[in-house]
């Protein structure tokens, strides 16, 4: 038994070797993560600050114009092109010269004098789609709340929807965001180290060796998969130390539980890569492999786009996938504490997910080292 895990213990410290011997390797494992989660959390923005729209007022009476004002002074607005008509409203539509166009009817202000509501038009650019449903929802709310403000005091005071956002009270898009692209991150960094390990060995021509070697299968696949576990969850832990520490994000959920969590997702992803690894020839179809498979897992986990509203064959696809289940488990520990009540029912298919990729990773690389 000792020889055994003195065996054991060389290859891994051999495995250890050959990645951080790499320079290329080195840089791939520490610097792009790092990179990526700053450089995204920034461009991917779900805030609209600079829009450029086009305002039409028919009416230039005293409540329109006052509208138009505090329009033309919100945080969201960056410039207001004041047109004569609608046609010259389309164009700039049409043109992409604004966002979107704004008309106040004729007889605006005497209309909600007279306590009735006024229908403003709202055109917006459709071929801008995700900024145009943000700025929808913008314009809603400043509608609605300066219309209180002017009506201050007056006899006519129109209801209001009193709206609490639970969890992420200010929708700050870094606090969604930003556990998603270190969960992303974490998987294609500890895939790509497994996925690499073999097709390595193979393109280096130590593979040979490896398999002349006295150690046994089970051995050599633990060798590989316990560096990857490893590393990955350093990552991950260091993902989660820059939401808390860079991006001050709000840490409420359990640390030991994140901790168990992130482990078996790596053992999960292990499994995946080392399947790709032992199916590869070299380290570029391994990485091709990799990419093959992170993109997909992506974008039916749910960080994108609902689940739900997925076709039903994506739907039940989307079950096997490891990152759709961590995600929810990374964001929950951020901002809200997941009860272990409801983290079993997550962990429970991480756990049968890493069981059978990995049982298959053994079979197939078992395989292929006979």
């Amino acid at each position: 038994m000792n020889q055994w895990l003195a065996a054991l213990l060389a290859l891994i410290r051999k495995e250890f070797q050959s990645i951080w011997r790499d320079p290329k390797t080195r840089v791939v494992i520490v610097v792009p993560p790092l990179v990526q989660l700053l450089v995204f959390s920034f461009a991917a923005t779900l805030d609209l600050n600079h829009a450029r729209l086009a305002l039409y007022n028919a009416d230039n009476g005293l409540w329109s114009q006052l509208l138009a004002e505090r329009l033309a002074h919100a945080s969201f607005v960056q410039q207001i092109d004041a047109v004569h008509n609608v046609h010259e409203l389309q164009a700039r539509i049409d043109n992409r010269l604004d966002l979107a166009g704004i008309t106040f009817p004729m007889d605006a202000s005497r209309i909600h004098a007279h306590g009735q509501p006024v229908n403003i038009q709202v055109l917006i650019d459709g071929r801008r789609a995700n900024s145009g449903g943000i700025l929808l929802g913008y314009l809603d709310r400043l509608f609605t709340d300066e219309t209180a403000s002017i009506n201050a005091g007056a006899s006519f005071q129109p209801d209001l929807v009193r709206l609490r956002f639970r969890y992420n009270p200010n929708l700050n898009y870094r606090w969604f965001i930003v556990p998603g692209i270190g969960g992303i991150l974490v998987t294609f960094i500890t895939m790509l180290i497994t996925a690499l390990s073999i097709a390595r060995e193979r393109e280096m021509g130590t593979f040979d060796q490896l398999l002349v070697s006295p150690c046994t299968p089970a051995q050599i696949i633990l060798s590989k998969m316990l560096p990857a576990l490893l590393i990955g969850t350093l990552l991950g832990l260091l993902m989660v130390a820059a939401g808390v520490f860079v991006f001050r994000l709000p840490f409420s959920g359990s640390l030991p539980a994140l901790l168990f969590s992130l482990m078996l997702y790596n053992l999960s992803v292990i499994g995946i890569g080392l399947m790709i690894s032992a199916l590869c020839q070299t380290q570029q179809q391994a990485m091709l492999g990799t990419f093959s498979f992170v993109v997909p897992s992506v974008l039916m986990s749910g960080f994108a786009t609902p689940t739900e509203n997925m076709p039903a064959f994506l739907q039940w696809l989307s079950h096997g996938i490891p990152l759709r289940y961590y995600l929810i488990v990374l964001q929950g520990s951020f901002l809200k504490n997941l009860p272990w009540s409801i983290l079993w029912t997550l962990e429970i298919p991480l756990m049968l997910i890493a069981v059978t990729t990995l049982s298959l990773a053994t079979w197939w690389v078992r395989r292929r080292l006979q």
